[in-house]
C-alpha cells in the first residue's frame, strides 16, 4: 500500500515523523531515500521526538551510524492504537547515514546483529545506497522536491 503526504515546510515535515513514531513498534526499519536536502534528517529529527528521544538529532554523515538511546520501556499511552504494546520495549535506535558507504561497510559495523534484534528500530537515510542488505518488510518512504519549502513525501 502506498501512501502520499505533501507537506509545506520543516515543522510539517517533523510532524510526519511524529505522526509515523506514534504507529511503528519495536522492530521498524525505516528507510529513507530522496535528493540531498529533500527531508530525510528534518523528517527523522520528528521520528526521534515523536519516540521520546532527547537530542541533539544530526545527520550521522560521518558517524555512519548513531545509537541514540538505549531500553527505552513503552507504554500502552505512547502507542494507544497498539493493544499488546506493553510487552515490547526498544533496546536501540539506530540512525543510519549510508551516503558514503556501501553495502560491505554496513555489514561490517553490525549491521546484521543491529536487524536480528527485533526490539530496535532502525532508520536509514540514503537507503537506496544499500538496497539489496535492507530484508523485506521495511518502510521506504521517498522525500521529492516540489519547490524551495514543499515536498512530496510516499509511504511504500
Amino acid at each position: 500500500m502506498q501512501k502520499v503526504f505533501n507537506t509545506s515546510n520543516f515543522k510539517e515535515t517533523q510532524e510526519l515523523g511524529k505522526i509515523l513514531a506514534s504507529e511503528i513498534t519495536p522492530g521498524a526499519l525505516i528507510c529513507l531515500s530522496g535528493d540531498l536536502g529533500s527531508g530525510k534528517t528534518t523528517f527523522t529529527q520528528g521520528l526521534l521526538k515523536g519516540l521520546n528521544v532527547t537530542g541533539p538529532f544530526t545527520s550521522p554523515t560521518f558517524l555512519i551510524i548513531k545509537n541514540y538511546q538505549k531500553e527505552i520501556p513503552i507504554s500502552k499511552s505512547q502507542f494507544p492504537n497498539k493493544s499488546k504494546i506493553k510487552k515490547y520495549k526498544i533496546r536501540n535506535i539506530y540512525h543510519v547515514d549510508a551516503y558514503r558507504v556501501t553495502s560491505r561497510d554496513i555489514l561490517n559495523l553490525g549491521w546484521k546483529e543491529m536487524v536480528a534484534e527485533k526490539n530496535n528500530i532502525i532508520i536509514i537515510e540514503w537507503a537506496n545506497r544499500i538496497r539489496k542488505i535492507i530484508p523485506r518488510g521495511a518502510l521506504w518512504i521517498k522525500f521529492e522536491w516540489l519547490d524551495q519549502n514543499k515536498r512530496k513525501i510516499t509511504f511504500k
